[in-house]
């Protein structure tokens, strides 16, 4: 799963006027691969190139215990919760982004081979959908289709922005299912990763800056 991971940041954009802006909740969406890719430049979590490690994505996810086990995604989603909800001071705010946070770790659990933990030792889970890329696939782009429909309709604003935003996310993610795979692990793929997910969010956060809540129905064309 990769721009799947926003699809929660784009719906909960979109729930109420309340909602934390779309540039922190795409944060919130990949806050647990901001650390894990973190964490792996310093040692602490760790990956290597395994060809056969699944049919999509040729990595070895073999120790990520800190924000990777539904407890550390947990305590990253507390944190997040805790910061959005002072820096806003709304606590639906934060539950919000915590929510958001929680749910890369059960969109992973969807698609990755059995790497993921509760609380860092085994059982390791993962139902596998990156061995079978016919399903992988369109489910990814169904859920950010169906987020991204749902968002631009709960939205106003230009339509401009959020149209640069998809476009650029389905570019990343077909270089990422159809680009070279990567030779070996270091620092030069994280930083990869990590430019990619700034990227994301440094336009979700133009984007979120262009848009408002609409409490009534209607599409948002054009507005300004």
């Amino acid at each position: 799963m990769f721009i799947g991971h926003f699809a929660p940041a784009l719906v909960a954009a979109a729930v109420s006027p309340r909602s934390p802006r779309l540039g922190t909740l795409f944060v919130a969406a990949q806050l647990i691969d901001w650390g894990f890719f973190g964490l792996a430049l310093i040692g602490v979590e760790k990956l290597r190139v395994d060809p056969g490690a699944s049919v999509m994505v040729p990595l070895d996810l073999y120790h990520m215990p800190y924000t990777h086990s539904l407890l550390g995604a947990g305590i990253w989603a507390l944190a997040c919760l805790l910061v959005v909800a002072l820096a806003q001071r709304d606590a639906f705010a934060g539950v919000l982004a915590g929510l958001v946070v929680v749910s890369h770790w059960l969109l992973d659990w969807l698609v990755h081979v059995p790497d993921l933990t509760i609380n860092g030792d085994p059982p390791k889970l993962g139902l596998g959908l990156w061995n079978y890329p016919a399903v992988a696939m369109p489910l990814e782009l169904l859920l950010v289709g169906g987020a991204f429909a749902f968002y631009v309709r709960r939205t106003r604003g230009p339509l401009g922005p959020p149209l640069v935003l998809l476009g650029v996310m389905l570019l990343l993610q077909a270089v990422n299912w159809f680009g070279p795979h990567p030779e070996q692990a270091g620092a030069l793929l994280y930083l990869q990763a990590l430019l990619a997910f700034a990227i994301m969010t440094a336009l979700a956060l133009w984007v979120g800056e262009n848009r408002w809540f609409q409490k009534r129905g209607g599409l948002a064309f054009g507005e300004q």
